[in-house]
């Protein structure tokens, strides 16, 4: 009978190597809502950033110092940079701010401003709410009512924009960037120049520019020096520019100037190489203007139709994008083929003003291209005072009373904005909503710039309906995840190790007192009288001849 051999054994695969530790769990609290414990300190975290922030709103708002610890420090007015350096030490208030940082994030990535003004909404938001669940309210019913009436005001602030007009266009640019009219005025002089769909850069520098930007690679050495040669002996006029981008926006890049001047693009995907090219593959242009960092190409006409039909293409892959960033770049290649990309160089004394400088361009750039997308209200705050007297109706179209206190609640947080900007105008912020509701006129409002009452659009005081209707919307979004929120779970805080101070070893005192050789020690006695060694022991402590 033959024996069977003994099956292998199999062990099972740990998740971590044998040899490494298994990896520490990480542990979690949990934190119930009893008597709204937990609600109270994210709201803490919700009322700190707030504060934070909102000491930039309006046109008399001040500056916010950030520690940068690889530079000089960083001094703003723009709240979504402010936003981003928010981290507190305790865990709840900090789950807080990471809630309502989503509102004002979001809004600046649709419209590109209004940060702050989302973030002080969305406060008052959650400030009124907790109030009526103190008194025990359903959050719930009370979220939802919210929702709705989030919906509501946009539909009427939809009737209320208008389109901007071309002489407001610096109003609106100059509110944004904190009532600094140089600023409005070349943001409207750039897109007066390339049209409301050109393309305005904003680099360093002192100037605004309309030019062709095509960004370096590299060029051999071969096809180089005989271009060299050739211009010094005045036998051709050439030059060697750098392709534009890389990668793939490189290809589309050069297919662009192909299509602008006639050419054609010699790459070896197209089976062409340029030992078989001729002048047929060469384009014409009128004028060329070349420095070390940017081309501009004039042609005379002639490839019109074919630009066009390039524009076309490319505005249609710009409606079927979803990405902010490639509908950026897709914006730039239509600026280039028509003619019209302005760059506004800024300039400063120190690289704190720079960037600084550039932040404010960059919101009243953006906030013009808002108002150019959706329209125009009145600024100041006073559009959301407006909203606030249409809540009243919208109540009427809610199913249930709670739902009732959820648009009353939007109604008091109307106001919150207007209040911050009078009050760092140094103004009593009820009484200028007080006396702005007083009047009828939805024009009428209070203009923080010259402390006065007076008509807001002809004094070009101005906000986007766009930046106003993400505030709306983000605002309320945050707000009903905040108070149908219960329970919080965040990591548990791992104690910090005791330092001790460390004791040295006995085994060191030891190796010290043998460091002088017996030899030695005998040869000095012999040298030393016994009586001397003998006043010389008297004379030294115990512990000193050890050490």
């Amino acid at each position: 009978m033959a024996s069977s051999s003994p099956s292998p054994v199999t062990f099972p695969q740990l998740p971590f190597s044998p040899k490494r530790p298994p990896p520490v769990p990480i542990f979690k609290e949990l934190h119930f809502n009893h008597d709204l414990s937990a609600t109270k300190k994210l709201q803490a975290g919700v009322d700190l950033v707030a504060k934070l922030i909102g000491v930039t709103l309006g046109p008399k708002g001040r500056n916010v110092v950030l520690e940068n610890k690889y530079g000089p420090p960083k001094i703003v007015n723009d709240g979504e940079t402010v936003l981003k350096e928010v981290e507190l030490e305790d865990p709840l208030e900090n789950v807080g701010v990471k809630l309502v940082r989503q509102a004002g994030a979001k809004t600046n990535d649709l419209a590109g401003d209004g940060c702050t003004t989302s973030i002080v909404l969305a406060r008052g938001l959650i400030a009124e709410g907790v109030k009526v669940l103190a008194a025990g309210m359903n959050p719930v019913q009370i979220a939802r009512g919210i929702e709705k009436t989030a919906r509501a005001l946009v539909s009427e602030l939809k009737l209320m924009s208008r389109e901007i007009e071309d002489h407001e266009i610096a109003d609106v640019a100059a509110v944004s960037a904190g009532n600094d009219y140089s600023v409005g005025n070349m943001i409207a002089e750039a897109l007066k120049r390339v049209g409301r769909k050109g393309v305005v850069r904003i680099e360093n520098g002192k100037c605004t520019e309309n030019s062709l930007q095509i960004v370096e690679e590299g060029i051999e050495e071969e096809a180089l020096a005989p271009i060299i040669r050739n211009k010094l002996k005045g036998v051709l006029k050439g030059v060697a520019i750098k392709a534009p981008a890389f990668g793939e926006r490189k290809s589309h890049c050069m297919d662009d100037i192909a299509v602008l001047t006639g050419g054609t693009v010699v790459r070896d995907e197209m089976g062409l190489t340029l030992e078989k090219a001729g002048k047929e593959v060469l384009g014409s242009a009128v004028n060329i203007v070349i420095t070390k960092d940017s081309t501009l190409i004039v042609t005379d006409g002639s490839t019109q139709h074919a630009v066009e039909k390039r524009v076309a293409q490319l505005r249609n892959l710009v409606e079927n994008s979803e990405e902010k960033f490639k509908k950026k770049l897709l914006n730039e290649r239509i600026a280039r083929l028509c003619g019209g990309i302005a760059i506004i160089k800024v300039g400063a004394q120190t690289v704190v003003e720079l960037k600084d400088k550039k932040l404010r361009i960059e919101d009243a750039l953006n906030a013009t291209k808002s108002a150019i997308e959706e329209g125009v209200v009145v600024g100041g705050g006073c559009s959301l005072l407006r909203l606030s007297m249409k809540v009243d109706s919208i109540k009427e179209s809610l199913d249930n009373e709670e739902q009732m206190i959820g648009a009353d609640i939007f109604k008091r947080a109307l106001s919150y904005p207007s209040k911050l900007i009078a009050k760092n105008a140094g103004i009593n912020g009820d009484v200028v909503v007080e006396k702005v509701l007083s009047s009828n006129d939805v024009r009428y409002g209070y203009n923080a710039a010259k402390n006065c009452y007076e008509d807001l659009m002809a004094a070009g005081i101005l906000d986007p309906t766009k930046v106003v209707r993400c505030c709306v919307e983000h605002a309320a979004a945050v707000a009903k995840t905040f108070l149908t929120s219960d329970v919080v779970v965040v990591d548990t805080k791992e104690a910090e190790p005791i330092s001790r101070r460390r004791l040295m070893p006995t085994s060191n005192l030891m190796r010290t007192s043998n460091l002088m050789p017996t030899s030695n020690l005998m040869r000095t006695s012999n040298l030393t009288p016994t009586s001397n060694l003998m006043r010389t022991s008297n004379l030294t402590p115990k512990s000193g001849i050890a050490l």
